[in-house]
């Protein structure tokens, strides 16, 4: 049987702390800035854990 390979763009995108939890970047900020407001776009900065829906499907890309 072969090794379960993790993927690469996952683990660059999401990152996991000393407990356990995966943190990636908030959505929403990459284009189409003008049409947001100030309060938005500073809202929509920093880091969110993932969200309960996504965690399974993230750790078994991440090989965990």
């Amino acid at each position: 049987m072969p090794k379960m390979k993790s993927h690469t763009g996952m683990g660059k995108r999401v990152r996991v702390t000393g407990r356990g939890r995966l943190l990636t970047e908030q959505v929403g900020k990459r284009h189409r800035l003008e049409g947001k407001s100030s309060h938005v776009t500073r809202r929509m900065t920093g880091t969110v854990e993932v969200s309960k829906n996504d965690r399974k499907r993230v750790r078994r890309m991440l090989g965990r």
